[in-house]
């Protein structure tokens, strides 16, 4: 089968078939890597292994105020990460997904744990936010650099900017695809969850990461197609 015919043919499916395909495997499969993920960042972060370095700011964490507006574009990763595993067909595809984006985890739970860093205070009364201040009671403002915030929307982006590619959906869905992810970027600093240096780190991170674990062919073999 030629690639025209295997990409007309999974279009066909209807994105709800997609995302119904194998959906308990990739529900509980994103919540249990978020959730074991999660243990071993907080654990870090209330238990760091050194004295704790703080990330300088600079002029664009100045210029960016506070917006807590932001908060839901911030909370919004965690539904743009999850869309990489529901465009997915196989438990093959979405197993060999998660070790690829492990990799940037785990390297940004060494740099936590070899060098424990964190934003200095943002000097704002957060009792004003409630909303806020509710994020910065359960993640302080430890872990900064590099942003896995970052660099897993960054990652995101890659499998779904080529997947989409493949998929030849058009280019609106590319743009609405990078927007996103910039403005989750944009949002860790607008809600001073990170600055700019941090978000800089990640976004490194998110790209080397994507192009070492070999993410376009992943996205590409998924469909059927050989890179």
């Amino acid at each position: 089968m030629n690639e025209g015919a295997i990409i007309r043919r999974r279009e066909g499916m209807g994105f709800w078939t997609t995302v119904a395909t194998h959906f308990w495997f990739k529900m509980f499969g994103t919540m249990g890597f978020t959730l074991c993920f999660f243990v071993a960042y907080l654990f870090l972060l209330k238990h760091p292994a050194a004295p704790v370095s703080i990330i300088p700011t600079t002029w664009l964490d100045d210029a960016i105020g506070f917006q807590p507006v932001a908060l839901p574009i911030y909370l919004s990763l965690w539904l743009y990460v999850s869309l990489p595993p529901i465009l997915m067909l196989s438990t093959g595809e979405i197993a060999r997904y998660g070790l690829r984006v492990l990799v940037p985890c785990l390297i940004g739970l060494a740099v936590f744990y070899l060098w424990p860093n964190a934003v200095p205070p943002a000097h704002i009364d957060w009792t004003q936010y409630p909303s806020v201040a509710f994020l910065k009671q359960v993640d302080t403002a430890g872990n900064a650099c590099p942003s896995l915030h970052v660099a897993t929307a960054v990652f995101s982006c890659f499998w779904l900017y080529w997947r989409l590619r493949f998929l030849q959906v058009g280019t609106m869905s590319q743009v609405l695809n990078v927007v996103w992810c910039v403005a989750i970027a944009y949002s860790t600093m607008a809600i001073k969850q990170h600055v700019a240096l941090d978000v800089l780190a990640g976004t490194v991170l998110g790209i080397v990461t994507a192009l070492a674990t070999g993410l376009k062919a992943h996205a590409a073999r998924g469909l059927g197609l050989s890179m």
